[in-house]
C-alpha cells in the first residue's frame, strides 16, 4: 500500500508506554487464548470475550518506560495513514447519504490496556470498543498474529484496521446497539448466526473503505487485494478451528467461514456500493 509521506490521522492515542497492574489469567490455557483470539480478532464484542477471563483485584495504572524500535514507528506510521484513509472515505459516504460521520479514535497500546469495555490484555487482539468509540491495537502482538495465522503483507493490516472502523460504522448505523437488544430476545443460536452476519457485514465495509479509498487516492500496490483476501481467509472460523482443535463445529462460528469472509470483502471491494451490505438478509449467507 502506498502510504509514504501521505497524511496522517490525528485521531492516534500513544498509549504504548502505559500498563495497568492488573494481571489476567486466561481460563482454558492455549485453547482458551486460542478462542479469545477468534472471537475478538476483528471486532467481536470485548465485554462478552472478558467473560472467559480471569482477573486478580489489583487494579494500578502507570507510565513505564517504554521504546518502540524502528519498525514499530514505521508501523505505527502506517497505521495513522490507514486510519486517515478510513476517515476520508467515511467522510464522504456519510455526507453523500445526508448523515455526518463521527471519527473514531484509535488506541496504540502495549500488553495491557483499559478501555470502556473493560480491561483487556494483548491476547485478546484488535478489538472495537462502542463505550468509547475507540479501536485498540497493539502493533507487536498483531505482528505476531500475521505470522502465527498466515495473514502477511501491510494490506493486511490495513484490512483488519477497516474491519474495526466499519463495527464504527455499524455503531453509528445503530446496529451494535439492535444487536445488544437482541442479545435477550432471540436463542443463543439465533444470536451467534447474528453475531457472524455482524462480522460479515465489517469485513464487506472494510472492502467499501479498499474500493473508495483506491478512487480517491490510488493507494492500491500489486498484490494488496490479495493480502487483504489472505487475511479474510486467514481469520476464518473454520480455518481457526481446524488448526486449534482438528476439527469444525459450524455452531460455534462467531465470524464466518473462510470462503464468507473473503466473498463479502471482495463485494464490497468490487461493487464500492454500500446499499449491498445487509448481510442480515434471510439469504444474505
Amino acid at each position: 500500500m502506498l502510504y509514504k509521506g501521505r497524511r496522517q490521522s490525528s485521531n492516534v492515542e500513544d498509549r504504548r508506554g502505559l500498563s495497568t497492574g492488573k494481571k489476567i489469567g486466561i481460563r482454558g490455557g492455549l485453547l482458551g487464548v486460542v478462542g479469545i483470539i477468534i472471537y475478538v480478532l476483528l471486532g467481536g464484542d470485548p465485554q462478552m470475550a472478558l467473560s472467559f477471563l480471569q482477573f486478580d483485584s489489583g487494579q494500578t495504572e502507570s507510565s513505564t518506560e517504554y521504546q518502540p524500535t524502528p519498525h514499530e514507528e514505521e508501523l505505527a506510521e502506517f497505521v495513522s495513514v490507514v486510519l486517515a484513509d478510513t476517515e476520508d472515505v467515511w467522510h464522504k459516504l456519510f455526507n453523500e447519504m445526508g448523515m455526518q460521520y463521527r471519527e473514531p479514535k484509535l488506541v496504540l497500546f502495549s500488553g495491557k490496556v483499559n478501555s470502556a469495555c473493560g480491561f483487556s490484555s494483548s491476547a485478546t487482539g484488535p478489538f472495537y470498543c462502542p463505550g468509547d468509540d475507540r479501536v485498540y491495537i497493539d502493533l507487536l502482538f498483531l505482528e505476531q498474529l500475521q505470522q502465527r495465522l498466515g495473514a502477511q503483507g501491510d494490506f493486511a493490516i490495513a484490512y483488519i484496521i477497516a474491519h474495526e472502523v466499519g463495527h464504527h460504522v455499524q455503531n453509528l448505523f445503530g446496529t451494535l446497539e439492535e444487536m445488544n437488544s437482541l442479545s435477550q430476545q432471540v436463542s443463543q443460536k439465533q444470536y451467534s448466526e447474528l453475531t457472524v452476519r455482524l462480522e460479515l457485514q465489517a469485513d464487506f465495509f472494510a472492502g467499501i473503505w479498499a474500493h473508495h479509498a483506491q478512487k480517491m487516492k490510488n493507494i492500491l500496490e500489486k498484490g494488496d487485494i490479495e493480502e487483504a483476501m489472505n487475511a479474510a481467509q486467514a481469520v476464518g472460523d473454520d480455518r481457526i478451528q481446524m488448526q486449534s482443535q482438528g476439527y469444525v463445529v459450524p455452531d460455534s462460528f462467531t465470524h464466518g467461514t473462510s470462503a464468507q469472509r473473503m466473498s463479502w470483502f471482495k463485494k464490497g471491494f468490487t461493487t464500492g456500493d454500500i446499499r449491498n451490505g445487509n448481510t442480515f438478509d434471510q439469504n444474505a449467507i
